[in-house]
C-alpha cells in the first residue's frame, strides 16, 4: 500500500500546474523557443544565414548558417569572440536602433556579397567582414577601428566597397585594400548627409538617407538642413543624474527640415542637385521625401514627393546626369495616404508594379516607365500587405494579403498580364511573412498561428517545402510547453460598430472557471492607426502576459476598432481630424458585448494600453468613467501639440486649420469625468511621446484634485526596455488590476 501511496504522490507532481509569472515570461530562454532573425539567402543559393539569439541571453545574437548540402547548422561567428563585453553606442545609433525597436546585441545585421562568399557586419560602431572561403580567424576582417561610431552600414551591388555614416557625413572603404574615401564633407551640425531625419526615422520606415546605384558607380543621397526646426530642451532623467539634450524636434505646426536630393558620381566626386519640385508646385520647400529608388539603369533615379498635409504623393524620376526631374503618377486623397515600399522596377520590361489606395483597398498595379497603367493586379475587399518582387521568366508577381481572412497573412501569386487567378501560395492558417532569393525561386516562410510558436522553412516559390530551418514544434522539451498545456485558446469573432463595419476581438477567458462565477475583465487595446492587435499569430502583443492573466481569474479582451490598420481606408478614415473618439466610442461598443457574457462581472472592467494604447486608456477613463473601473496607461500621449509634424498632422491636419480638433483631441478637457482607479507610467528619458505628456497630466491632475497613481523608469525610452526593467513594469500593471479589479 506505501508503494501504491508513492506512485500517486509521483504522478500528482507529474500533472502539477506550474503558474507562469512575469519573471519567467522576461528571463531565459525565451518562452517563444528557438527563432532565426533576418534569414537571407546566399546569392549563390548554397546555405541560408540567420541571427540566432544564444540559450542563456537570448538577446546578444550570433551569425549561424545552414548549410544546404550537407543539411547541417552551424554558428559562422559567435559575436562574443569579437566583442566579449557590452557594446558602447553613440547617441545616434540608441536613437535609430529605438526606432526600429531593436533590443537585441551582437551582431543585430549582416549583408551578403554578390559573389556568394563574402558576408558583412557591423558591431560595437565597427565594420566587420567575413570571408567563407576562409577558416578561423583569417576569415573575419575588421574594415574599421576608430573611435567614431560608423551606422548605417550598406555593402555596394559588385560587393567591392562598403559604405556608412560617420559624424554626419557618408565614407566608403574598399573591402579589399582597406583604403578609406571620404564622400561628404559638410556634414556638421545642422547639416546631415545620408542621413533620415527624426520624421522619417519615426513616422515613414525610412532609417536610411542615402542609396548606392545599381552599377556601383553612384551614390543618391540627402542632405538635410535642420536649421529651420525648433530647438527643444529634451530632460533624460537617469537614476544618479539627468542630461539636457537640445533636440531639434518638429512639434505638430511647426518648420520641418529643409531636404535636397542629390546624385554623387564616384568617379568625378561631384554631386548633382535634383531638381524635387513638381511643376505646379513653383519652389515649395515644405514637402516630405519619404522614399528614394534607382531605376535599374543606374541612369535614373526615382524619388516620391509628399505634400505637408499628406494629401498628395507624387513618383518622380530624374535624370542622374543632369537632375531634371518629371512627375510619372500622382496618388490624392481627401483624409491622408498611407505611405508602403511597393515599388519593384522590373528587370526585362520597361516597367514597374505600385500598390495604390485609390479602391479604398490596397492594391498593385502595373505601370510602364511613363506611368501609363498597364493592368491592375489585384482587386478586392481585402488589403495587400506587402509586394515581394516579380518573377519575369513565369510571369507572376508575389505579394502578400489578407484575402483569406482580415486575421491572417497569406503569400500570394498573381499573373503579370492580369489574365489569371490569384493563387494562395501558403498553406497553414495564420501569418506568413516571406523572404525570397534574389531569382524568386526559393522563399523563407516565417510562420506562426495562435496553436504554433513561429517556424521558419524554406521553400519553393510554388509553397512545396525544402527543408526547415526552425521547425519550433510545441512538445514536451519546449519552454512552453507547460504552460501551454494549461493556457486558454483565444477565442475570435466581431463587433458591429455604428456605420455597420466589422470590428474583429480577441478574447481569453478565464483558466478553470467556476460555473456561476462573474471575473473582471482587462481590455488590452493598442486603438490607434497603423496597427492591428487582432490576428491569428503566435505572441501578439502581451500574449504570455494574458496567458497569465487568465490564469489569475481575468478576462482578457482586445478589439482592433476603427482607425486601426490592415482593414481599408474606409475603416481607418472616420478618427480623421479628431483622434479618441470613435475609438472610444468602439471600444465601449466591446464592453457593450463583454457584459452580454454570462461570465463577465460588468462592474470590474479595466483598460491597459502601451502609447496609443495609453492615451486611450486615459480618454476612456476620463470619457466613460462608468464603464472603465480602473486603467493603467503607459508612456500616453496627452496634448497633441507636443507630439511630431509627420505623424499628427496626417490624422489631425496642421493646427492652423483644425484647432478645435485638437482641443478636442486632447485628454485634458475630459479630466473632470476620472472616477476610477489610473496609474500612469512613462519613461524618463522617452524621446518619442515625451515624458512632458506625463508630467503635463500630473499636474492637471493634482489642480483638480484627482488620486492617481504613477510609475516612472529612470533612463528608459519609450519601449521600457531590458529585462530587470520589463519585469518591474509588468509585475506593477499585474498588481494594479489584481488590486483594483479583484
Amino acid at each position: 500500500m506505501a508503494g501504491a501511496g508513492v506512485m500517486s504522490n509521483a504522478k500528482a507532481d507529474e500533472n502539477k500546474t506550474v503558474p507562469l509569472t512575469v519573471e519567467r515570461i522576461y528571463a531565459d530562454p525565451s518562452l517563444t523557443g528557438p527563432a532565426p532573425r533576418s534569414v537571407k539567402l546566399s546569392p549563390d543559393g548554397k546555405r541560408v544565414t540567420f541571427l540566432k539569439g544564444k540559450e542563456d541571453e537570448q538577446e546578444r545574437l550570433d551569425l549561424w548558417e545552414y548549410n544546404l548540402a550537407d543539411k547541417q547548422s552551424r554558428m559562422l561567428v559567435d559575436s562574443a569572440d569579437l566583442m566579449p563585453g557590452e557594446e558602447n553606442l553613440s547617441a545616434e545609433e540608441k536613437a535609430r536602433r529605438e526606432r526600429m525597436r531593436l533590443f537585441a546585441k551582437g551582431i543585430i545585421s549582416y549583408y551578403w556579397g554578390d559573389d556568394g562568399e563574402t558576408l558583412l557586419f557591423p558591431l560595437g560602431g565597427d565594420i566587420f567582414v567575413y570571408d567563407l572561403s576562409k577558416s578561423g580567424s583569417e576569415a573575419t576582417k575588421q574594415l574599421t577601428q576608430t573611435d567614431a561610431y560608423e551606422t548605417d552600414v550598406k555593402l555596394s551591388p559588385d560587393g567591392k566597397s562598403v559604405s556608412f555614416i560617420r559624424d554626419q557625413d557618408i565614407f566608403m572603404v574598399d573591402i579589399e585594400t582597406g583604403k578609406e574615401r571620404q564622400l561628404t564633407t559638410d556634414g556638421e551640425g545642422p547639416i546631415k548627409n545620408g542621413m533620415a531625419e527624426f520624421v522619417a526615422q519615426e513616422e515613414m520606415g525610412r532609417l536610411t538617407g542615402y542609396w548606392w546605384s545599381p552599377n556601383s558607380k553612384k551614390v543618391a543621397y540627402l542632405k538635410v538642413d535642420e536649421s529651420p526646426v525648433n530647438i527643444e530642451k529634451r530632460y533624460e532623467i537617469n537614476a544618479e543624474d539627468f542630461e539636457v539634450f537640445e533636440q531639434r524636434y518638429p512639434s505638430t505646426g511647426t518648420d520641418n527640415v529643409l531636404i535636397k536630393l542629390g546624385v554623387l558620381d564616384l568617379e568625378s566626386g561631384e554631386t548633382t542637385w535634383v531638381n524635387t519640385s513638381p511643376q505646379e508646385m513653383g519652389k515649395n520647400n515644405d514637402i516630405y521625401i519619404p522614399r528614394v529608388k534607382w531605376l535599374r539603369d543606374s541612369k535614373r533615379v526615382s524619388f516620391q514627393w509628399q505634400s505637408r498635409d499628406q494629401q498628395t504623393l507624387k513618383l518622380m524620376f530624374a535624370n542622374a546626369e543632369t537632375g531634371k526631374s518629371h512627375e510619372v503618377l500622382t496618388e490624392t486623397s481627401k483624409t491622408w495616404i498611407n505611405l508602403t515600399k511597393d515599388l519593384y522596377f522590373l528587370k526585362r520590361h520597361n516597367a514597374f508594379v505600385w500598390s495604390s489606395e485609390r479602391s479604398g483597398f490596397r492594391h498593385l498595379y502595373l505601370y510602364d516607365l511613363k506611368g501609363n497603367l498597364i493592368n491592375q493586379l489585384t482587386d478586392g475587399e481585402w488589403v495587400v500587405d506587402s509586394l515581394y518582387g516579380v518573377d519575369e521568366e513565369k510571369g507572376l508577381v508575389y505579394f502578400d494579403a489578407n484575402k483569406a481572412s482580415p486575421l491572417e497573412q497569406h503569400l500570394y501569386s498573381v499573373p503579370m498580364n492580369g489574365k489569371g487567378d490569384i493563387k494562395k501560395v501558403t498553406g497553414k492558417a495564420g501569418v506568413h511573412s516571406v523572404s525570397f532569393s534574389k531569382d524568386m525561386s526559393l522563399f523563407v516562410d516565417y510562420f506562426s498561428s495562435v496553436e504554433q510558436p513561429p517556424q521558419v522553412s524554406l521553400r519553393k516559390a510554388d509553397g512545396e517545402l525544402v527543408t526547415w530551418l526552425e521547425q519550433n514544434q510545441l512538445d514536451s522539451s519546449h519552454p512552453y510547453f507547460t504552460y501551454y498545456q494549461q493556457a486558454p485558446k483565444p477565442e475570435f469573432g466581431t463587433i458591429e460598430a455604428e456605420d455597420g463595419q466589422s470590428m474583429y476581438y480577441r478574447l481569453y477567458k478565464p483558466t478553470n472557471m467556476e460555473p456561476g462565477k462573474k471575473y473582471p475583465v482587462v481590455v488590452d487595446v493598442y486603438g490607434g492607426p497603423h496597427a492591428q492587435r487582432v490576428t491569428n499569430t503566435w505572441g501578439a502583443r502581451n500574449t504570455y502576459w494574458h496567458h497569465m492573466m487568465a490564469d489569475r481569474g481575468f478576462v482578457i479582451f482586445s478589439l482592433d476598432n476603427r482607425g486601426s490598420w490592415n482593414r481599408g481606408k474606409k475603416f481607418e478614415d472616420p478618427i480623421y481630424r479628431k483622434l479618441g473618439d470613435v475609438e472610444v466610442i468602439d471600444q465601449v461598443k466591446g464592453v457593450e458585448f463583454l457584459k452580454t457574457l454570462p461570465f463577465v462581472d460588468p462592474e470590474r472592467i479595466g483598460m491597459f494600453g502601451w502609447s496609443y494604447g495609453g492615451y486611450m486608456t486615459i480618454m476612456s477613463m476620463f470619457k466613460e468613467p462608468d464603464v472603465f473601473k480602473a486603467g493603467v496607461s503607459v508612456a500616453p500621449v496627452t496634448d497633441w501639440y507636443l507630439y511630431d509634424t509627420h505623424y499628427t498632422e496626417r490624422y489631425l491636419d496642421h493646427p492652423e486649420n483644425n484647432k478645435e480638433g485638437y482641443e478636442q483631441s486632447n485628454v485634458f478637457p475630459y479630466l473632470s469625468g476620472l472616477k476610477g482607479d489610473l496609474m500612469i507610467i512613462h519613461g524618463m528619458a522617452d524621446d518619442n511621446v515625451l515624458f512632458t505628456n506625463s508630467t503635463k497630466l500630473f499636474k492637471a491632475l493634482q489642480d483638480a484634485n484627482k488620486p492617481f497613481d504613477m510609475m516612472n523608469y529612470p533612463g528608459s525610452k519609450h519601449s521600457i526596455w531590458g529585462q530587470k526593467t520589463r519585469t518591474h513594469v509588468f509585475n506593477t500593471i499585474t498588481d494594479y488590476f489584481e488590486e483594483h479589479l479583484k
